[in-house]
């Protein structure tokens, strides 16, 4: 079980490090936006790729933090019944949903996805708007964001199961108490409570 659970860190760590990256892709969507907006308005110019870019920016952020945002617990959860039950009961469930739900559904996905990826790459297929871009980048995130969430099943699935066995602390409890954007509110007041002189 030692080796699992030094896997499920590693998963952990991998999921924090994209995670915590694609939010910076946000930030470059709002300016690509901006930019665009400002030279259609300014010059009377504009591009389909500027708006291909920011479509593609969006799903790579939905996709590539999935798995960040299951490590997170920030997934919706509707939950009627379960909580009345025991916490071990409920991690019973949440393994049953991981085994029976989760992990097929990530892979059926990688795998009918998969080959248009490879077609779109081979073929160099392009965007049918004027000025697009090329196709296979886009198409290659499912699959490596369905990898990344299939990955962060298995590391939460570890964690249930040692949770069960005594081994680690409740998985299910989230990772932060603040949202990053309280984290964010909370840096930006202490950086300026230290410039004040």
């Amino acid at each position: 079980m030692a080796v699992l659970l030094k896997l499920s860190r590693w998963i952990d760590s991998l999921n924090e490090f994209v995670g915590r990256w694609v939010a910076w892709l946000v930030l470059a969507a709002v300016l690509i936006s901006a930019a665009n907006a400002i030279v259609r308005k300014a010059f009377d110019m504009s591009s389909n790729a500027f708006l291909e870019i920011q479509w593609y920016l969006f799903a790579a952020v939905f996709l590539l933090a999935a798995g960040y945002t299951l490590l997170r617990q920030e997934h919706v959860k509707i939950d009627v019944i379960l909580h009345r039950f025991t916490r071990r009961t409920q991690v019973v469930v949440e393994i049953f949903g991981l085994l029976a739900f989760l992990l097929p559904f990530v892979f059926a996905i990688v795998d009918l996805v998969w080959p248009l990826v490879v077609q779109a790459y081979v073929s160099g297929e392009m965007s049918s708007n004027a000025g697009g871009l090329i196709r296979w980048p886009v198409f290659a995130l499912v699959p490596l964001g369905f990898t990344l969430l299939g990955l962060q099943g298995v590391s939460e699935l570890i964690k249930r199961v040692a949770f069960l066995k005594g081994l680690v602390d409740d998985p299910g409890k989230k990772k932060q108490e603040k949202t990053l954007e309280e984290e964010l509110a909370e840096e930006l007041r202490a950086q300026q409570q230290g410039a004040k002189p």
